[in-house]
């Protein structure tokens, strides 16, 4: 069957959507699906709860939305990488870029990794079709440059799940990396210098 076509939304129910999310956004990354209600979200988006209901049908609803967004923009810069690029500077710049988007959306970051940490009941099937179609795309990329010497022999996917860890680390663990570095330093310029000379280091053939 096709997928219907979406309504066309005024002005005014694309705002109320835009706040909805952004509230829940807000409330699913401090208390995680399970500890979060409709009525948080309505008080976060300034707006009444049957309002928000009007709007999605379920905190269900609101979640899935969110997450599906999330992972899209997530995945974007994996996407990026171009295989006629020069390697090392392909796998820097998603570093980068990665760490970017850790600093600009330290919530994102945290409402997925809560959903991770959950078993993640919302995203099993796009885990297991997009997000792994995409990091098969990636990992085949890294495998040719790697058989070609131009960047040194590792398992691609495990490359890749490194960059995660040390890139996202940085917004699911704020508060404990600024409790540690102390004040005074920017933690997201820190971890760009080390991270860049880490993957060089590792990378370089």
């Amino acid at each position: 069957m096709a997928d219907q076509a979406q309504p066309i939304l005024t002005r005014i129910q694309q705002k109320n959507r835009d706040l909805i999310l952004e509230g829940a956004l807000t409330v699913f990354s401090e208390s995680g699906f399970r500890g979060a209600t409709v009525d948080q979200i309505a008080r976060a988006a300034g707006l009444s709860k049957p309002n928000v209901l009007y709007y999605f049908g379920s905190k269900d609803d609101i979640h899935k939305t969110l997450l599906t967004t999330l992972l899209d923009m997530w995945l974007a810069p994996m996407v990026r990488i171009d295989p006629a690029g020069e390697p090392l500077d392909e796998v820097l710049g998603y570093v980068r870029a990665k760490l970017e988007m850790s600093r600009r959306f330290p919530r994102e970051s945290r409402l997925f990794a809560y959903e991770i940490l959950q078993g993640a009941p919302h995203l099993t099937e796009i885990l297991g079709g997009s997000l792994r179609g995409i990091v098969d795309t990636a990992a085949a990329t890294l495998q040719g440059w790697m058989d070609q010497g131009r960047l040194t022999p590792m398992d691609p996917r495990h490359l890749i799940f490194s960059i995660w860890a040390l890139t996202q680390h940085y917004a699911d663990f704020d508060v404990q990396i600024r409790a540690v570095l102390g004040p005074g330093h920017d933690a997201f310029d820190e971890a760009e210098r080390f991270l860049e000379n880490l993957y060089r280091k590792l990378l370089e053939a």
